[in-house]
């Protein structure tokens, strides 16, 4: 077992009673301590590792989740998301442009010209959350389009045909509180936000203008929204690290599934000073956290199996409990003066906060996200109905044929030979939420809420003042809500 050492451990977190054995997020639970904080908004949810997170939440670096519109809603909410290593790096040049060029406010809509197709526009409206098209002439708006107006069309039939003329606008110089005042006055769900001259700039909703009263965007020191880009540890890692760095990324990572190898030293000797934080993983000991801070990386990406699309542990039984793997991770980064991700195995709410009570800084998250609209993915019905969008592993055998699309037909067959990952699984869309600013806010305001009964007001105060029990599985039942009568 990898409790020894006990007294290093009640530095992050303190033990109802010490275990026996390694934790995953569902054996613990959180103890309320006394707590001078009188609200939920007392509380700071600035990652205290450098990285300018507002909110310690990370998007995966998965094929499946991160992409524009996903990098761009999170980095105005305080979050990031990280472009997978498998994407050419000019393309990540033109991701990382585009997200740099979007308004920290206002978020970009969908636009269509009056003379592109009603089949156009349902195949652009459910790539945003708030559900329609801004249909614009010489860049400015001159309609309204969503899918109820395009559900009974012709799909041939034009724009203009079926668009609602009734424009509500907002000047570029709104407020969020204004926003929101004038649009709950005019009974209106959004509105296109114009400059003076009338051209588009973005799109304001009732519920981005509450947002953004209550999140501060992840912005760089020129006032745009953060993103960061993955490499591996195999061909120029150097080169690619620095054409990456050139495109303006704001941290960099490196990934492997096991980061504790030869490679992984190397590719980060490689990769050398860089002027942005360096994250390096995946590792699951302390050991494996401490030779990465020496060879370079100034962040720890933690956890091994414990992914939603993560065949690893039944297929290897490799691995380790999630909550166990940050502890000790987390506790031998903090002795560098480091800091720690926890990557994988979030489902809940619950699950963010108890990786930050185990010492993260931040926390990535893939599947969970990648049911939503901003993921990369189109979306897609089932057979009952059922909006879904396909999620995959990226140790998948579709992960590996993208990535190796440069090789032979003989070397990817042989790579594709040895998955560890889920090819294609649904991740269905919530009908009330679907997109992933809405699981942000269940996030967010769980963890604040965590911290208010811990009594910590920061990040680093959560893992001090953290005070941590070992409960059954049918403890962990106990706490799930019930929607049905138990009678």
């Amino acid at each position: 077992m990898c409790w020894r050492g006990s007294s290093a451990y009640r530095r992050l977190v303190r033990f109802v009673s010490n275990p026996s054995y390694d934790l995953t997020y569902d054996d613990v639970f959180l103890v309320p301590n006394r707590s001078s904080l009188s609200s939920r908004h007392d509380v700071d949810l600035t990652a205290p590792d450098g990285t300018g997170l507002t909110i310690p939440v990370v998007a995966a670096n998965m094929t499946a989740v991160s992409g524009r519109r996903m990098a761009e809603t999170l980095a105005r909410r305080g979050g990031m998301a990280v472009i997978p290593q498998d994407i050419p790096a000019d393309v990540v040049a033109e991701v990382v442009r585009w997200v740099k060029s979007r308004h920290p406010v206002f978020e970009t809509p969908a636009t269509l010209t009056p003379t592109e197709t009603t089949g156009m526009a349902l195949a652009v409206i459910p790539k945003r959350s708030h559900g329609a098209a801004i249909v614009t002439e010489d860049g400015v708006p001159v309609g309204v389009v969503t899918e109820g107006d395009c559900a009974q069309a012709d799909r041939f039939a034009q724009v203009h045909q079926v668009m609602s003329r009734d424009l509500f606008v907002l000047p570029d110089t709104v407020t969020p509180r204004e926003a929101f005042d004038r649009l709950h006055a005019e009974n209106r769900r959004f509105a296109p936000v114009v400059a003076s001259d009338g051209r588009l700039v973005g799109i304001m909703t009732r519920q981005g203008a509450l947002r953004s009263t209550l999140y501060t965007p992840a912005l760089d020191a020129d006032g745009q929204l953060r993103i960061a880009a993955a490499v591996g540890i195999n061909g120029d890692v150097g080169l690619r690290a620095k054409t990456l760095v050139a495109a303006g990324i704001d941290v960099l990572v490196v990934d492997t599934a096991h980061g504790h190898q030869d490679k992984m030293l190397e590719a980060l000797d490689a990769i050398g000073s860089v002027p942005v934080p360096l994250v390096a993983g995946n590792v699951v000991t302390a050991i494996g956290t401490r030779e990465l801070i020496e060879a370079g990386a100034d962040i720890v990406k933690v956890g091994v199996g414990p992914g939603a699309m993560c065949t690893t542990r039944m297929r290897t039984g490799v691995g380790r409990p999630q909550f166990s793997a940050v502890l000790e991770c987390a506790t031998a980064a903090a002795e560098e003066g480091k800091h720690v991700w926890a990557d994988g195995g979030v489902r809940h709410p619950r699950d963010v906060a108890l990786a930050l009570a185990a010492g993260a800084s931040a926390v990535m998250i893939g599947s969970w996200f990648a049911g939503t609209h901003e993921s990369p993915g189109d979306v897609q019905i089932s057979p009952e109905g059922q909006p879904y969008k396909e999620s995959f592993g990226m140790a998948s055998a579709r992960a590996v044929s993208n990535r190796t699309s440069g090789d032979t037909a003989f070397e990817r067959a042989r790579k594709a030979l040895f998955e560890e990952g889920i090819s294609s699984s649904r991740m269905f869309l919530d009908p009330s939420s679907p997109g992933v600013e809405s699981l942000i806010d269940e996030i967010v305001s769980g963890v604040r809420s965590s911290f208010t009964y811990a009594g910590a007001a920061s990040v680093d105060q959560f893992a001090d003042k953290a005070h941590v029990g070992i409960q059954s599985a049918a403890g962990y039942a106990e706490g799930r809500p019930l929607d049905t009568s138990w009678g």
